[in-house]
């Protein structure tokens, strides 16, 4: 009889984690429910200006906060993805729907270790940095070649058409 109270108290101590973990994603959903749309893809955004960089998308986050991960969009969904870059912005191609960032919104790109709550080595992870109305926010991808980050970085810096606005 004890036996099966304490496996009736395991499996109701799992459901209870799993509805506060969905809870609490509804919850953060339902605050950046303010964010304003994502912009469109152009039709055609032209002639990629450096190679492809294919990885894992990781999340966005807001800007200086690398836990608070942006859920609403499609935003916060792991997936696979391929990054080019574009004389007017940079396409995270991912699996679960495309992200557009326009030239005009992006604000520089670096080399981070964290981001949406994953902690990876020293340098693991590009972040884009960049605006989405008055939202400035950080999406991540985490390469399979780690070594092309400073070629990216430097070429997102070479666009200057984003930088800090007051």
């Amino acid at each position: 009889m004890s036996r099966l109270l304490l496996s009736l108290a395991v499996v109701a101590f799992f459901v209870l984690c799993a509805a506060g973990m969905r809870l609490g994603w509804r919850n953060r959903q339902r605050r950046q429910s303010r964010l304003p749309e994502l912009p469109a893809v152009p039709a055609d955004p032209g002639t990629p200006l450096m190679a492809e960089l294919t990885g894992v998308y990781v999340g966005t986050t807001t800007a200086g906060d690398w836990q608070d991960r942006i859920v609403v969009h499609g935003l916060g969904n792991r997936a696979a993805t391929r990054v080019r870059l574009f004389n007017d912005g940079v396409l995270l191609d991912n699996a679960g729907g495309p992200l557009w960032i326009p030239a005009d919104d992006l604000v520089d790109a670096r080399a981070d270790r964290a981001l949406a709550g994953k902690a990876m080595g020293v340098d693991g992870l590009l972040v884009f940095r960049w605006r989405l109305g008055e939202h400035v926010l950080d999406s991540g991808v985490r390469g399979d070649d780690r070594d092309g980050y400073h070629e990216w970085i430097t070429a997102v810096a070479a666009t200057g058409k984003g930088g800090e606005r007051s």
